[in-house]
């Protein structure tokens, strides 16, 4: 007779034909990538500012954990010692004394390195040289835990040998003691630092890197980073009792314990067999297959409601079918006292290890033999108490079905994220072992001359870039009706210099160096500024141009308020955007150089505004700022029919064609089609948002600010009444200024999030 008859008033088959399990494999894919110099591998050289500062980080950690900080802190040795130590100690000798601040200049380093080679791969237009760096540095950290464990180790052997002979004390047998506590306890160590280590890079992952990478190159390659974010990642073959405790389930580490992952995982494979999935459990492809819905955890909340399914609705009741048939198969395994077991030690640990081996306090729960052992060794540490041990086995002696059945539940959740997480590691390992991390300089020559070497180096450690500037952009900013501004003030007896300087001149001059834009010169009632992207260098140049003249408009209105507040006139701005994909030439004035650019004249017919468009009362109630009207026919134009475009720019920004292109490249870009009122009735209206990395904050943070980028077809207009004739295939394009937009799409981003 079954032992949960509940299997009998529901069809558990006709429940799992209506489940829909999701399906995951883990995988690295690095394409477009040269083989080293050994034409197995990708050759990588890290930077040597960010080996100096890790090196000193894991000192500082590996001393730390092992309680051993003052035997590292100093260096005991004499010159004349030091000359005598091998050269791999002397080497290594400055990294052996930590620095209070070497978790913030690891941090900062290691983050400005990411940081850089997302900029190295978006010039190279492929995301696999970033992912090759990911994985060198982790390939680098795991070799040098290793490397400092015993580099700690040896410094404070050769401090242990100041207390040999016959001046040896009681202080040297209390850190002989401890020096032999930081052997035993490698591992422990070891496991700690790592931990940190991880910490560090999912702080830096979450601070800059997600959305950096998101601005050069969107969403879709996200799914290979996440396997960079896996815990396991600076463990032993993803084994470890403590991490497993604490964030997964701990499980058993020998061929001869019935709660070791591979017999649970035939045993999860049985389960999948009794509910009909798949209908041939013994082929190939099949155990890919549930190995794929084995590294899903959100298939356990489908299969069983994660442990607690929800008592009404048809669904409900097939999961708890489930949950009795799974919790059932555990028990015919032998395997559920075992898993009720991790989770009841996970308490016990602090208390009893490492004097108990975590694995053999977790038996003592099931076994009474082995209980009676630890008690005993318990007994000779010291008398340490065993009642809450005790506690513990009168706990899970009281466990009743329903219990049972809740750990059953939340083991598959915790066994699939596991199971997950280390096939997630797997496929780390796998790309590590296709990475040769050069160390010695003569290979690193070898490579590079053979144009096979991946180097990631500090922005400080890169050679010089040549001064030679391969295109620019012009902005001009243009204020309105100046002439009568300034004929306004001198009536009221005010100062026209000081207004202008103070409202528009001097926050001007405060962006340049922020931007890194220079000024070219000054019209009077006009500003015109240039940026420059030179050879090897990845600027942002129409992206931060953009960002600089979305703030200078932003700048103006603020003093706007003040003025109107103060009863002072105020400024319209209109700002135009030129790219040229070469560089500028230049007439020397004397001493002065005169700067000769196609995209100086451009610039300034997109910051102008005509009278006639300004007539127009519909421009100035519209959430746009921009726009552009065709009103004769290309045939009666004597030049080109750019310049025969009625425009109005008020408080906007104007880019032109090649200046949209080049932003294309630059960041990635969000399209949103979206029905807004137009001049003429409803319209779609295209825009493009997408982040734009501005500036890089100390500790490796960087500034992003948002950009909205109009899309919009020129219309065929009366001139006398600004009715529409038809529309045009040309197009002009307007960087948003208004907040309405913005908002507009923000709420349009959170509409389809809750309908997600």
């Amino acid at each position: 007779m079954p032992r949960f008859p509940f299997f009998e008033r529901v069809n558990v088959a006709e429940h799992v034909k209506q489940l829909t399990l999701s399906s995951y494999t883990p995988e690295i894919r690095l394409e477009g990538l040269v083989t080293g110099v050994d034409n197995l591998r990708s050759d990588v050289f890290l930077s040597p500012k960010l080996a100096e500062v890790t090196r000193a980080h894991l000192v500082r950690l590996i001393a730390k954990y092992g309680a051993v900080e003052d035997l590292v802190k100093t260096d005991p040795l004499s010159t004349a010692q030091q000359q005598a130590q091998p050269t791999w100690m002397r080497s290594s000798a400055a990294a052996s004394k930590p620095k209070a601040d070497s978790g913030a200049d690891f941090k900062r380093a290691l983050a400005d390195l990411q940081l850089a080679s997302l900029t190295q791969a978006k010039s190279q237009s492929n995301i696999s040289v970033d992912v090759l760096c990911r994985l060198a540095v982790i390939k680098y950290l795991r070799n040098e835990l290793v490397a400092q464990f015993t580099q700690v180790l040896e410094r404070c052997r050769v401090r242990l040998k100041e207390y040999e002979g016959p001046r040896s004390n009681q202080r040297g047998i209390a850190l002989r003691d401890r020096f032999l506590k930081l052997q035993v306890s490698k591992k422990i160590v070891i496991r700690k630092a790592g931990q940190e280590l991880f910490t560090t890079l999912r702080e830096i992952e979450k601070e800059s890197l997600a959305r950096m990478r998101r601005s050069l190159f969107g969403d879709a390659e996200l799914p290979v980073y996440e396997l960079f974010m896996n815990r396991l990642l600076f463990t032993e073959e993803g084994r470890d009792d403590y991490l497993n405790a604490e964030h997964y389930v701990m499980l058993g580490n020998f061929d001869r314990d019935i709660d070791r992952f591979q017999y649970i995982r035939e045993t999860t494979e049985e389960f999948f067999g009794k509910i009909g999935m798949p209908a041939e459990p013994d082929s190939e492809e099949n155990s890919c297959r549930i190995d794929a819905w084995m590294n899903a955890p959100e298939n356990a909340q489908e299969l069983v409601g994660g442990g607690a399914p929800d008592e009404n609705g048809s669904k409900g009741k097939g999961q708890r079918a489930l949950l009795g048939l799974w919790t059932e198969t555990l028990e015919d395994a032998g395997i559920l006292p075992y898993v009720v077991a991790s989770y009841e030690v996970v308490p016990l640990l602090g208390e009893y290890t490492p004097v108990i081996n975590p694995q053999q306090l977790k038996n003592a729960l099931i076994s009474r033999s082995e209980r009676k052992r630890v008690e005993q060794l318990l007994d000779e540490h010291g008398k340490m108490s065993a009642e809450k041990l005790q506690s513990t086995v009168r706990r899970i002696e009281g466990y009743t079905s329903a219990d049972r059945n809740k750990v059953a539940g939340r083991f598959l959740v915790d066994f699939m994220r596991y199971h997950r997480d280390l096939r997630r590691l797997e496929a780390v390992n796998a790309a590590v072992d296709g990475i040769n991390v050069i160390g010695n300089d003569k290979l690193r020559e070898l490579s590079a001359i053979n144009n096979t070497l991946y180097e990631f180096l500090l922005a400080e450690e890169q050679k010089p870039a040549e001064d030679k500037v391969n295109c620019h952009v012009i902005l001009k900013a243009d204020i309105r009706d100046s002439t009568y501004l300034t004929r306004t003030l001198f009536e009221r007896g005010l100062n026209p210099a000081s207004y202008f300087s103070l409202n528009f001149y001097e926050p001007v001059n405060k962006l340049l160096p922020k931007y890194g834009a220079s000024k070219v010169f000054i019209e009077g009632d006009a500003v015109i500024l240039a940026m420059f992207e030179r050879e090897n260098e990845k600027s942002f140049v129409v992206a931060r141009t953009c960002m600089m003249a979305r703030e200078m408009i932003n700048i103006v209105r603020g003093y706007n308020e003040q003025s109107q507040s103060a009863g002072l006139p105020i400024l319209e701005l209109g700002i135009g955007i030129c790219f040229q994909d070469s560089a500028p030439m230049y007439l020397m004035d004397g001493s002065n150089r005169i700067m000769i650019s196609k995209a100086l004249n451009e610039s300034d017919r997109l910051s102008s505004c005509s009278k006639a468009a300004r007539k127009y009362s519909g421009l100035n109630e519209n959430l746009f700022n921009v726009f552009a009207f065709k009103t004769v026919e290309d045939a009666d134009t004597g030049g080109t029919p750019e310049e025969f475009l009625i425009r109005y720019n008020i408080g906007g920004v104007h880019i032109n064609q090649l200046a949209f292109q080049k932003l294309q490249q630059e960041i990635q870009l969000q399209l949103h089609e979206v029905e807004l009122p137009g001049l003429w009735g409803k319209e779609t209206t295209r825009l493009y948002s997408g982040l734009v990395p501005v500036a890089t904050k100390a500790g490796g943070t960087a500034s992003f600010h948002r950009i909205v980028v109009r899309d919009a077809v020129i219309p065929h207009v009366n001139a006398v009444d600004m009715s529409l004739r038809e529309w045009t295939d040309r197009r002009y394009y307007e960087v948003c200024t208004s907040t309405a937009v913005y908002d507009l799409l923000d709420s349009k981003s959170s509409r389809v999030a809750v309908t997600r």
